[in-house]
């Protein structure tokens, strides 16, 4: 359409910034475009936006969908503060990705953390029991809300239909983080979706797993929740210009997951079985089965996740991360103490998957023994709440020695990204095993986000409250 544009974004289609055009090309240029009566507004959709959403929310047997252009982690925020007022208590696992913590300081909520089960071999958390999420809600009758993952980063889905059913029974909210399981619906062979399950909301990273551009992720929601105070809490969050890029992205990745999911995601499965079976005869390297990770709190797993297990070969999986990318140029999801992610998925080519392969092998057969793992032996880390996360932020706070710090209330999120799960967080106390775990961290190589002190030799400290004894 010929249009003479007076309004933002200011190059004008790329007019005024040619160089864009020649590096991007003329189509995305001209998508890039600002609301307009034709082309809807997110903030108040009632057009193209809102038949969109429509169309995604049939797609997934939802009651709404909302578009979110500003990530997962903005969906997870817009759950929590629209769910939850100052004080109110949510129960939720101890492995929630950091975006769950800044929603929790946002809102005043009073979190209850749950335990997950823990895989020794594997150096991972896995999900919350059944029984877990039972017993808190014994001890805790003024439960507003529960949090719950499907699946967790490496792929573990709990016992989510029996726990939505008790949450159901105790008038308790269940909310979702299902980034990582936006692809679930399109296909019988994989776990299933949390809102076919009854969850009363869902946070779906569609960039994740489902084909759309980084940062385009969308919130479900069933009848049990007011729309009107979701779509107010969105406009509260998300910003007034709204990329149509993301938007677009959102409606063709739903529109391909729709025609051609169930092709694409059968050819995604049958790649990771190769993969996990080729692997597995590698000598030093463990690639875990759906069979070996069903254990207790885990009732299904995404098979697509191939959760490489490199201990055998004396090397940190962030050292093999690393040898991926710089000697072979696999680019793997995540690296940690013991493992390697490598995510199969509906762009994954049988090249590719063989190209990882080889990679393995080759560092496998030249392995040379770590000279950071130092026969490393994880265990689970227990957290204890000093004070609520609000507070601990709003606290006067200062930078002590991490050696120092013992006891004290900690006051920053500090984690090894990704996955960008907290190791310790603004209210918790700081124990010996925290502080042995960040050094063992920082001595295996990891990266860390979030503390103001980069190298981690310092901590930030809420100084108001002094230290729990």
């Amino acid at each position: 359409m010929d249009i003479s544009c007076f309004d933002v974004p200011g190059h004008v289609r790329s007019q005024g910034v040619s160089i864009l055009n020649d590096y991007l090309g003329n189509e995305i240029m001209n998508m890039d475009i600002n609301s307009s009566p034709l082309m809807d507004n997110v903030s108040n959709p009632n057009g193209i936006i809102k038949k969109a959403q429509e169309l995604l929310a049939k797609s997934y047997n939802a009651h709404k969908s909302f578009f979110i252009t500003n990530g997962t982690t903005q969906a997870i925020h817009v759950m929590i503060l629209s769910m939850l007022s100052p004080g109110d208590k949510i129960l939720l696992p101890r492995n929630v990705h950091k975006s769950v913590i800044n929603g929790l300081i946002m809102s005043g909520a009073t979190p209850i953390f749950m335990q997950p089960e823990f895989d020794y071999d594997l150096g991972v958390s896995l999900n919350i029991s059944f029984e877990s999420v039972y017993k808190a809600i014994s001890d805790n009758r003024d439960i507003k809300c529960l949090f719950l993952l499907n699946p967790t980063y490496y792929g573990a889905c709990s016992q989510l239909e029996k726990i939505i059913k008790l949450c159901k029974d105790n008038n308790i909210k269940v909310l979702v983080d299902e980034a990582h399981g936006a692809h679930f619906k399109f296909h019988k062979e994989l776990p299933p979706s949390s809102i076919e399950l009854g969850a009363d909301m869902a946070a779906i990273s569609i960039h994740k797993t489902g084909g759309a551009l980084t940062q385009a992720s969308a919130l479900l929601i069933n009848n049990t929740v007011d729309d009107k105070k979701v779509l107010q809490t969105i406009n509260m969050l998300q910003s007034t210009s709204a990329s149509y890029l993301l938007m677009s992205s959102i409606d063709g990745a739903r529109y391909n997951l729709d025609i051609n999911g169930e092709r694409q995601l059968s050819n995604a499965l049958n790649l990771a079985r190769y993969a996990r079976n080729k692997l597995n005869r590698i000598d030093g390297i463990k690639v875990y089965s759906p069979q070996d990770l069903k254990s207790k709190g885990v009732e299904f797993v995404d098979e697509t996740k191939l959760c490489i297990n490199v201990k055998g070969l004396n090397l940190t999986g962030f050292e093999v991360y690393d040898m991926l990318y710089k000697n072979f140029s696999v680019q793997a999801e995540l690296g940690d103490l013991y493992n390697v992610l490598a995510l199969i998925s509906i762009g994954t080519t049988k090249k590719d998957v063989d190209r990882l392969i080889k990679s393995i092998e080759i560092i496998a057969k030249t392995k040379k023994r770590s000279t950071k793992i130092k026969d490393i032996e994880i265990r689970q880390i227990n957290t204890e709440i000093g004070i609520n996360p609000r507070e601990a932020f709003y606290a006067k706070k200062e930078l002590v020695d991490i050696k120092d710090s013992l006891n004290m209330i900690c006051g920053e999120s500090i984690m090894a990204y990704p996955p960008g799960i907290p190791i310790i967080s603004p209210g918790e106390i700081i124990t010996y095993e925290i502080i042995n775990y960040i050094n063992l961290l920082k001595d295996s190589g990891a990266y860390f986000t979030d503390a103001q002190d980069k190298k981690l030799n310092k901590i930030l400290v809420v100084n108001d409250t002094a230290s729990i004894s």
